[in-house]
């Protein structure tokens, strides 16, 4: 008989969830629920209906990436089963995504999640950059046996070596940094200049998402940032929901707030000057409008903001964090490697994860890794074409091949097993 095979991405920042074989996950919620201001009850995320967001009160299930609250995890994705895929676990198979170097307590919560309260029939636990390494394969006309694949999601980012599908497991680097991190320390420069947005997580994120991007040249940037009115590249406005009108924030000028596009590579100041004057024209209109700041609209102007966030990707040791940034996290997981494998890595490296969609942050990388990599080997890194969805379909197509039915672990031999022995398939 066949089965319906549940893939589940079960991030920590959000649950990507479908059918084995499609190309596109069914569901993509918050891993989370949320308490409103205007209610007393702890509400599961829609993706259907308008959710109030404002000041809402967030409880998650997983904190560093980890599983911490396996009964909270239960609730939602008893919602999400019933709910939104409508498919009976007891007649599934579940392939479900972990988190490398998952502690055996946590393994055991989990597997007790799938089997003892779901009743799943059989279920495949695979690591993220597996699956992000077998989706690109699976794009290229050649094909990669092995590639170094940079997760950079919501709790943490991981740089890892995966040969032949297999994660390098001894090489892998990890920067307990990601998209949250990134977000709470938006929250706190807007709230110091501005306004304060520190109960704000799910609007930031939104400023985040719209407005960020990585600077080529941090210092000629900040210069830039210090300008007053027009030579201000990077100057924009935000505007906070006011409950009324709109409850949802946005960007005022979009197109005002794309001009740092305009920027080149190695402009100098003068250059980005001249560039500058260019649309003085148009720009100068809006500005004059626009004045001062007003609090009372509840809207905020960002400039150096708008690139110090994803810098810390990068200088984690600005955040106060003990820790290499990603140029150098990636040179320690290629070293780690058999030096035979060194200039393979660096010419298939895959980024994957949400907080690689700041515009520009692959140039940025190749240009940090660059002096640290020998001169004779090439670097080329390649961007996901939709870093939030390339390991969900990696899953999918594990899922739908032919050696899927012999990889996973039914229920029967959980029961007789256990969930330290069953584990070991994994490996």
């Amino acid at each position: 008989m066949h089965q319906n095979v549940v893939v589940l991405d079960n991030g920590g920042g959000l649950i990507k969830a479908g059918l084995g074989g499609e190309r596109d996950p069914s569901a993509i919620i918050p891993n989370c629920v949320y308490r409103p201001l205007s209610s007393k009850k702890w509400v599961h995320p829609s993706p259907t209906e308008p959710m109030d967001l404002t000041s809402a009160a967030v409880r998650r299930p997983i904190d560093r990436g980890y599983l911490i609250n396996p009964d909270l995890q239960r609730e939602i994705w008893a919602n999400l089963f019933s709910s939104l895929l409508r498919v009976n676990p007891a007649q599934s198979s579940l392939l479900l995504t972990e988190p490398l170097f998952t502690l055996p307590s946590i393994q055991r919560a989990t597997d007790e999640l799938v089997f003892e309260d779901f009743n799943f029939s059989s279920l495949y636990v695979a690591h993220s950059p597996s699956l992000a390494h077998l989706y690109e394969a699976s794009q290229r006309t050649f094909k990669a046996q092995c590639s170094l694949v940079v997760d950079c999601g919501f709790s943490f980012t991981h740089a890892v070596p995966v040969f032949q599908n297999f994660p390098i497991n001894y090489a892998a680097k990890r920067i307990d940094l990601g998209g949250k991190a990134l977000t709470n320390y938006l929250k706190e420069l807007v709230s110091y200049r501005s306004v304060n947005v520190m109960d704000e997580t799910f609007l930031i994120d939104d400023v985040k998402e719209k407005l960020c991007f990585v600077s080529l040249d941090v210092a000629r940037d900040l210069q830039i940032a210090k300008k007053q009115g027009k030579d201000n590249a990077f100057r924009c406005t935000y505007v906070l929901p006011d409950g009324v009108t709109h409850t949802k924030g946005f960007v005022k000028n979009p197109e005002e707030a794309q001009r740092y596009l305009a920027l080149g590579d190695g402009d100098t100041l003068e250059e980005v000057q001249q560039k500058m004057d260019v649309d003085q024209m148009e720009v100068t209109n809006k500005l004059e409008d626009r004045k001062k700041i007003d609090l009372t609209k509840n809207e905020f102007d960002l400039t150096n903001e708008r690139f110090l966030v994803p810098e810390m990707i990068f200088h984690p040791a600005d955040l106060g964090m003990n820790q290499a940034g990603l140029a150098e996290c990636i040179v320690r997981a290629v070293s780690s490697c058999h030096p035979h494998l060194h200039p393979v890595l660096y010419e298939n490296i895959i980024l994957t994860g949400g907080s690689t969609l700041f515009p520009r942050l692959s140039d940025r990388l190749e240009r940090e890794l660059r002096p640290l990599v020998p001169d004779d080997y090439q670097v080329n890194i390649t961007p996901q074409q939709d870093p939030i969805l390339g390991v969900w379909r990696g899953g999918s197509l594990l899922a739908s091949s032919p050696d899927f039915e012999a990889m996973r672990v039914t229920k029967a031999e959980y029961e007789e097993l256990g969930s330290a022995r069953c584990r070991r398939r994994f490996c």
